[in-house]
C-alpha cells in the first residue's frame, strides 16, 4: 500500500517517529488531539477564557476534564495560566505563541467536520442500516 504524499510529507517532517510505541510525543499528541483539548483549543482562539466561560463554551465537559485537559495543554505549552492578583484570585487562561500555530490545524479539522457533517451521518446511516440486515440474515 503507498503512502499518501501528505503521510510521507509529515513522516519527513517529524523529528520523532510517531508511529513508534516508544515517541515521546505520542502521550502529547494524544492529549492534544483528543476530543476536549480540540474544542478547548479552538474556544481559546476567541481569546482568553475563565474557567467557568470555557465550562459553558464546551458543552458536556465535566468541571475534572475540564481542569485536567488544561494541564496537559498548559504541561505542552499550549495553554498559558494567568493568576490576577485579586481577592479571590481570579484566573484565565490564553494560548501561548504554540498553541496559536496548533489552533489554525485544529479549526481547519473542526471545519472540515462542519462541512462534512451530512455526508458522515448519512454514512453512519447507511452503515447502521447494512449491519442491521446482516444480522437479520
Amino acid at each position: 500500500m503507498m503512502e499518501t504524499a501528505q503521510v510521507a510529507t509529515a513522516g519527513r517532517l517529524l523529528a520523532h517517529d510517531t508511529f513508534d510505541s516508544k515517541c515521546p510525543l505520542r502521550p502529547i499528541m494524544d492529549q492534544t488531539t483528543s476530543r476536549w483539548a480540540t474544542l478547548i483549543v479552538s474556544a481559546l482562539v476567541g481569546g482568553p477564557h475563565r474557567f467557568a466561560q470555557l465550562h459553558v463554551r464546551v458543552g458536556g465537559i465535566s468541571q475534572k476534564m475540564l481542569s485536567q485537559n488544561l494541564k496537559a495543554l498548559a504541561r505542552a505549552g499550549l495553554v498559558a495560566r494567568h493568576v490576577a492578583p485579586t481577592n479571590p484570585p481570579q484566573v484565565t487562561y490564553s494560548l501561548t505563541e504554540l498553541g496559536v500555530s496548533l489552533a489554525g490545524p485544529l479549526t481547519d479539522l473542526i471545519g472540515w467536520f462542519g462541512r462534512h457533517g451530512d455526508e458522515l451521518l448519512a454514512a453512519q446511516k447507511d452503515y447502521d442500516s447494512r449491519q442491521a440486515e446482516s444480522a437479520a440474515n
